[in-house]
């Protein structure tokens, strides 16, 4: 048993169609939680920021049938490109923070100061 379903059948004109998809792709695009126009209702998804994918096209009895299916889990978790991220962004933030008064991240200023103050003495 599914926990929720939502299925439209309708006529559309081509240009209702694109504008539907436009519409799907703003709300990938956008993720998170996104509001999403189709018909007379509104439906509201949370969307990650990976998905699966699978596109399906038949030709048969006259038809085309193409079909664009996106799946992604309910619970939110923290894929392995999201965490990622997040230490990625970790090590900017310890990178950028400051250092103590008079000393060097790396340790090479003290050093080519005393270097030069040796070269300049007769």
């Amino acid at each position: 048993m599914k926990d929720l379903k939502f299925e439209q059948k309708r006529s559309l004109s081509r240009l209702e169609a694109a504008d539907q998809l436009t519409a799907l792709a703003a709300a990938l695009r956008q993720g998170g939680d996104a509001e999403l126009e189709l018909g007379p209702g509104v439906l509201s998804l949370r969307i990650p920021d990976d998905l699966r994918s699978e596109i399906e096209v038949e030709v048969g009895n006259g038809e085309i049938e193409l079909e664009i299916e996106f799946k992604w889990p309910t619970a939110r978790t923290r894929t392995a490109s999201s965490q990622a991220v997040a230490g990625t962004e970790a090590a900017k933030r310890r990178k950028s923070a400051p250092t103590k008064p008079g000393r060097s991240s790396t340790g090479t200023s003290r050093s080519k100061s005393v270097k030069r103050a040796a070269t300049k003495t007769p």
